[in-house]
C-alpha cells in the first residue's frame, strides 16, 4: 500500500478515487511513565516515553489506516493527515487519514 501525504503518486495515475480512509488509536497514560516524565519535567529535556508512545500510536493509526484502504480495494491513500484529541484525563487519540485511490 502507497501511502503519501501529498495528492498525488509521482509516475502514476488515478484512476477512480475510492473515498476516505482512516484509521485511529487511543493510547492512555502509564502512572510509571507520568512518575518518570514528572521528573524529567523538573530538570527539563524531551519526554521520551511519551515520544515513544506517540510514536507507537502513530504507527498503530498508519496500520489501520492502511488496512481500511486495502478492505476498499484500494492501491494508494493520498492526502494523509494526522490529527489527535484528547478523549479523557491521560487519554488520547491520534487518528490518520486520506484518500483512498486505485492507480493505473
Amino acid at each position: 500500500m502507497i501511502i503519501s501525504t501529498t495528492e498525488t503518486v509521482a509516475g502514476r495515475d488515478i484512476a477512480e478515487t475510492l473515498g476516505v480512509a482512516r484509521g485511529n488509536t487511543i493510547r492512555a497514560r502509564h502512572v510509571g511513565t507520568d512518575i518518570v516524565a514528572g521528573l524529567r519535567n523538573l530538570v527539563g529535556g524531551e519526554v521520551s516515553e511519551y515520544t515513544k508512545l506517540m510514536a507507537e500510536a502513530r504507527e498503530q493509526s498508519l496500520d489501520r489506516l492502511s488496512e481500511n484502504a486495502r478492505q476498499m480495494g484500494a492501491d494508494a491513500v493520498v492526502g494523509v493527515r494526522f490529527t489527535t484529541s484528547m478523549i479523557a484525563q491521560g487519554a488520547a487519540e491520534i487518528l490518520a487519514y486520506g484518500t483512498a485511490v486505485k492507480l493505473k
